[in-house]
C-alpha cells in the first residue's frame, strides 16, 4: 500500500521503533524489515501451523524479494504451547539454520507466537532483532507492543521471560477484519481495557459502538506507548496494563485453558470492578455494570464460572505478587484505574467473599 496511507507510531523505548498500522501493509513486510535490519542476510519466520498457512508465503515472498534468506518454524497453535519446550525447539533450528546475531527472527501471529518468538530472540546468542507480525487484534493492540516476552511454566503464564522490544511492529488491518468472532472478540477485552484504566471519552465510543478498527488500533497502541514510555520494565505505571489480568490469568488457568486469554481478562476486569465495589474504593455506582454491557456488545463474558476462593488458590504465584502483598489495579470509575497495593490476608479475605 502506498506509504501516506499507512499510520506510524513511535515507541519510546532504551530501542527505539515503529509500530506501522494499515490496511494491506503486510505486502510491505520486506521492505520494512529492511529498514530495521539492513545488515541481515537470513530472515527467520516463527509462527503457528494456522497462521503460516493463511499468510507464511506472502511474508516469505516479501521478504525474498527484500533480498533475505528465508527459513520458517511453525508450531502447534494453542496456550498449552507456549513452553520451554517450544522455545528450546526453536532455539535449536536457529543454530542449524546458522542463524547470527546480525539476522532477524519474525513473529508471525498471535499472541502466543510473539510472546514465544521474543523469548527466544531475548536469549538466543543473548539477544537477536525480532520483528512483530501480530495477525490478531489482541496482539495487535497488546502484547505485540512493550517487549514483554516469556513462556507459561507448569505453575502460571509467563513465568519465565524477559523484556526485549522488537525492532518493528507490522500491523495489516486487513487481516483483522477477517478474524472469526471470537479471536476479534478477544482482542476487544484489551481495548476495552484501555478505556477503562485511563480514557472515558474512548470507553464511552466503545459503549456506543462508534470506534472504528483503525481507531480502536491506534488508540489502543498510543494508549500503551505513552504508558510503557513511562514504565518499560512494569516498576510502576506500567502495571496498570494489568487490569483484569490478575483475576484473568488464573480464571485461564482454572479452566485448563478452554478460556482464552480475552475471556479471561473480560471475567477477571468485573471481578476488579467487583472488588473495588466491595471495598468501598469505586466512586462510580454499578461500574461492573456498566463494564459487564460493554463486554456484552463484543460478546464478551462477564461472569466467571469460578469462585472468589478457586480464584485465590490460584493466584498465589502471580507475579504482581511482592512478599505478603499483591497488586491490584482498581477502578475507581471508567476511565480511571489506580496501582492498590493489598495484603495478602485482606485479599483472601474480600476475594473469597465476592
Amino acid at each position: 500500500m502506498p506509504t501516506e496511507n499507512m499510520i506510524r507510531i513511535p515507541i519510546e523505548t532504551h530501542t527505539p521503533y515503529e509500530v506501522l498500522i494499515g490496511k494491506g501493509v503486510l505486502a510491505n513486510t520486506g521492505t520494512e524489515i529492511r529498514r530495521v535490519a539492513a545488515e541481515a542476510k537470513k530472515a527467520f519466520i516463527v509462527s503457528d501451523d494456522t497462521v503460516l498457512a493463511l499468510y507464511g508465503k506472502s511474508v516469505r515472498d516479501s521478504l525474498v524479494a527484500a533480498g533475505f534468506r528465508v527459513y520458517t518454524l511453525a508450531f502447534a497453535h494453542g496456550e498449552e504451547h507456549k513452553t520451554l519446550a517450544t522455545a528450546e525447539k526453536i532455539l535449536s533450528t536457529l543454530c542449524a539454520a546458522e542463524i547470527t546475531r546480525t539476522d532477524v527472527l519474525v513473529a508471525l501471529g498471535g499472541g502466543v507466537v510473539g510472546d514465544v518468538c521474543g523469548f527466544v530472540a531475548a536469549i538466543y546468542l543473548r539477544g537477536v532483532k525480532f520483528v512483530q507480525i501480530p495477525t490478531t487484534l489482541l496482539a495487535a493492540v497488546d502484547s505485540s507492543v512493550g517487549g514483554k516476552t516469556g513462556v507459561d511454566l507448569p505453575a502460571g503464564k509467563n513465568l519465565a521471560g524477559a523484556f526485549h522490544q522488537p525492532s518493528a511492529v507490522v500491523c495489516d488491518t486487513e487481516i483483522l477484519s477477517a478474524l472469526p468472532d471470537r479471536l476479534f472478540s478477544e482482542g476487544m477485552a484489551e481495548v476495552i481495557k484501555y478505556g477503562m484504566i485511563g480514557n472515558a471519552a474512548f470507553f464511552g465510543a466503545l459503549e456506543n459502538g462508534q470506534a472504528d478498527l483503525e481507531t480502536i488500533v491506534e488508540t489502543s497502541v498510543r494508549a500503551k506507548a505513552e504508558i510503557v514510555k513511562k514504565d518499560e520494565f512494569d516498576k510502576g505505571e506500567r502495571m496498570l496494563l494489568n487490569f483484569g489480568h490478575t483475576f484473568g490469568h488464573a480464571i485461564e488457568k482454572l479452566s485448563g485453558f478452554s478460556l482464552s486469554h480475552g475471556e479471561g481478562v473480560a471475567m477477571g476486569m468485573v471481578f476488579a470492578c467487583r472488588y473495588a465495589d466491595k471495598i468501598g474504593f469505586s466512586q462510580e455506582a454499578d461500574i461492573a455494570k456498566r463494564l459487564s454491557a460493554v463486554l456484552a456488545r463484543y460478546r464478551l463474558p462477564a461472569a466467571s464460572p469460578f469462585t472468589g476462593r478457586e480464584l485465590f488458590a490460584a493466584m498465589v504465584n502471580d507475579k504482581k505478587r511482592r512478599g505478603d502483598t499483591i497488586s491490584l489495579i482498581l477502578p475507581r470509575s471508567a476511565g480511571d484505574a489506580r496501582i492498590v497495593p493489598v495484603p495478602m490476608e485482606t485479599f483472601k479475605e474480600v476475594l473469597t467473599g465476592l
